[in-house]
């Protein structure tokens, strides 16, 4: 029985040094150490050998079992170890290759004006608020001091999709919004920036476009309260030399209302293309709360005065990046669009 137990440790031997893949070893751990294995019929079969004989072909046994399992594991961990020189091989990265590039977008320059217009004003204690896109003919015209029938409406061609509902032509929606929510009647500082439609497309115009509106409503809030907000708003955003022109206009909702002109950033106010000769660029719309809104929507005109304010920030992003036609902006043209990366504020 020794003779035969030492045969096979030195079959094995031979075997596992020759072996040359992983599926052999297997074969050959489950031909001799497996559940019908060679060692395994050994110890099924200890019954016929001598009681005196047992405890040292036993030991023997399981002695050379333990050996040939060493033996197994040795060969198993270096087939490992060329498997993983070999897959890292394969996997190699010359790290002194050129780095593929990568694309990156840029922020779009109306997310850009928007930003600034919005820190800008949060800094001087506003607060932004925003409103329905789909508006009522109630808070987009009459709470505003345009009724039904009232002749100022056919200033603007306005997209109804009922009769009484209609997407919304000016965020001054927001502003009459905002004075009814504000039940206790306290004083309002406010910036309404959002998307507003209209049926115009052209260079300088779109059915969609966005805008900024402010609205200030206060006691003894005069003209000179507006004309230093616009002031400040209007040379943070095109240069500490730009100049306001204030000239007399209408808009149902302000009493008295303005229009209002900046210096040509371009031409300094000299004349040029831009501004058409003149030296001066229009932009925003502004005035006073006209009486009736303040009444109309729980303010008493007493008490109260504000101030409101408008412009298109579309517009203003053209003029500050000078882009010639409105409709770039809304292209995605990747070409256009990432020559804003270069730009810092």
């Amino acid at each position: 029985m020794k003779e035969k137990l030492e045969a096979i440790r030195k079959k094995a031997e031979e075997k596992i040094t020759e072996i040359s893949d992983s599926k052999e070893l297997n074969d050959l751990k489950v031909t001799i150490l497996g559940k019908k294995g060679e060692l395994t019929e050994i110890l099924r079969g200890m019954g016929q050998i001598a009681a005196e004989e047992r405890p040292v072909i036993g030991s023997l046994v399981n002695k050379i079992r333990d050996e040939i399992e060493t033996l197994i594991n040795e060969k198993e961990n270096e087939f490992k170890k060329k498997e993983l020189e070999l897959k890292l091989q394969s996997e190699k990265i010359d790290v002194t290759l050129p780095a593929t590039k990568v694309k990156r977008g840029s922020e779009h320059p109306l997310n850009r004006i928007i930003e600034e217009v919005e820190d800008l004003f949060v800094s001087m204690g506003y607060d932004v608020v925003t409103g329905p896109e789909l508006e009522t003919d109630e808070y987009c015209f009459e709470r505003l001091n345009l009724p039904k029938g009232h002749p100022a409406r056919d200033m603007q061609d306005s997209f109804y999709i009922t009769p009484e509902y209609l997407l919304r032509t000016q965020t001054s929606a927001v502003q009459a919004r905002t004075m009814m929510a504000n039940t206790e009647k306290t004083p309002i500082r406010v910036i309404c920036p959002g998307k507003t439609y209209r049926k115009e497309d052209d260079a300088t115009h779109s059915h969609q476009f966005n805008q900024v509106e402010g609205l200030v409503v206060d006691k003894n809030i005069s003209f000179a309260d507006l004309k230093g907000t616009l002031e400040i708003f209007m040379k943070k955003m095109l240069g500490e030399n730009t100049k306001l022109r204030f000239r007399p206009s209408y808009f149902p909702f302000t009493e008295p209302s303005y229009e209002v002109d900046v210096s040509c950033f371009k031409c300094g106010g000299k004349g040029c293309n831009l501004c058409k000769q003149t030296g001066w660029i229009e932009l925003l719309g502004a005035g006073i709360v006209h009486p009736n809104v303040l009444k109309m929507n729980g303010y008493d005109p007493e008490k109260y005065s504000g101030f409101a304010f408008g412009t298109g920030l579309d517009r203003l992003a053209m003029f500050k990046y000078g882009i010639t036609d409105m409709r770039l902006l809304y292209t995605n043209d990747v070409k256009f669009l990432s020559q804003f990366d270069r730009i810092t504020n």
